[in-house]
């Protein structure tokens, strides 16, 4: 009788931590993939961020080029007339 109470006490402890151990990894596990998505979406965001930044670069050089070719036209426009009037 005593053995058999013994036994069944120490069958459940161990069934407690085993359990308990489970528990810990389960949680360990979800814990790290949390991890791993905040870093992906960290990732994302910064991708996301440079991706915006290029593009606006981009936008300004086009503008700057634009505004130059408009400058050199007048610019031209400007020597043709005077030559115009010189001729005159």
């Amino acid at each position: 009788e005593e053995e058999r109470k013994k036994k069944k006490k120490e069958r459940r402890k161990r069934r407690r931590r085993r359990r308990r151990r489970r528990k810990k990894k389960k949680k360990k596990k979800e814990k790290k993939k949390k991890e791993e998505k905040k870093k992906k979406k960290k990732k994302k965001e910064e991708k996301k961020k440079w991706k915006k930044k290029k593009k606006k670069k981009k936008k300004k050089k086009k503008k700057k080029k634009k505004k130059q070719k408009k400058k050199k036209q007048k610019k031209e426009n400007k020597k043709k007339k005077r030559k115009e009037e010189r001729e005159e």
